[in-house]
Parts: C-alpha cells; structure tokens; sequence
C-alpha cells in the first residue's frame, strides 16, 4: 500500500491520537448545557452587580478536591491591560447567573467590592488556611462551603 500524503499512514507516530485529543478537547470546551458548561468557558465571564454595572471578571475558579463543589470564583477587578489588577475570591454561592446579561451577577457594590479581600497576582492567598477562609466568607455574610 502507497503512504500517500495526507493518508492515515503518512501521519507520523503519536500524530492520530494528537488529532483526535484536539478534536475532543474542542468538543469538550464547547460544550454547554441549560445546566453544565465547562470551567474554562466561565473563566472570562463578566461579574456584574444588581444595577447591570460590570464589577470584573471571573479570572479561576476554585474547586474543592474532595466534594467536587466550586468554591470560589476568583474576580479581576480594577487595573488596566494586567497593571493594578486585584483579584477577589468571591464565595460561589453569592453568583448567579443572568442568561440575559451572559454573566453572573453579585448582590455588591463597587464600594464593597474594592473593601473585600483581594490579593495580587504576586501574592496569592493561603487557600489552605482555615482562618483566611472563614474571614473571606464572614466579610460577606456568606456561608462556609465546608459547613
């Protein structure tokens, strides 16, 4: 048989699979439900407050190993092409999603927003901290996910 170009047997070793984990990982990435749509295609969504002010975006979502349950979505607030931005974990349960608006949406101000705990992209919080995390959820009135 001729290994003619652009035939299944002119692909070098290992190339198939790369077409095909390619052809999933889109497929994958794309998808989304009523209900299901993937971490990544919420990572970049706009946040915005009741007034349909745009507060951010959602730039990670945090989720607990154990359980499965997104935790957190961290928020880009504030600065300009990447200079100044903070970042604000914000308890997954505050969110709610507009179909409307194609965001979600917080029950916050600007104000309270900018007073919240934040972090730069330099000095991540200790997720693993037990105190860090109950305060995050008591600036907030918001209750614990481990509860």
């Amino acid at each position: 048989m001729v290994n003619a170009p652009g035939s299944l047997r002119s692909l070098a070793p290992g190339q198939w699979e790369r077409i095909m984990a390619t052809q999933y990982d889109q497929s994958v990435a794309d998808a989304e439900t009523f209900e299901l749509i993937s971490a990544d295609k919420v990572e970049g969504t706009s946040v915005y407050n009741r007034a349909g002010e745009n507060l951010g975006s959602i730039y990670r979502v945090m989720i607990d190993k154990a359980s499965g349950r997104v935790v957190y979505a961290v928020m880009s607030f504030g600065g300009f092409l990447g200079m100044g931005e903070s970042y604000h974990p914000l308890p997954w349960s505050m969110l709610t999603y507009d179909p409307a608006q194609g965001g979600y949406v917080v029950d916050l101000d600007r104000e309270r927003l900018e007073g919240a705990p934040a972090f730069a992209a330099d000095t991540p919080p200790d997720w693993a901290d037990p105190t860090w995390g109950r305060s995050l959820h008591d600036y907030y009135g918001a209750r614990g996910y481990w509860e």
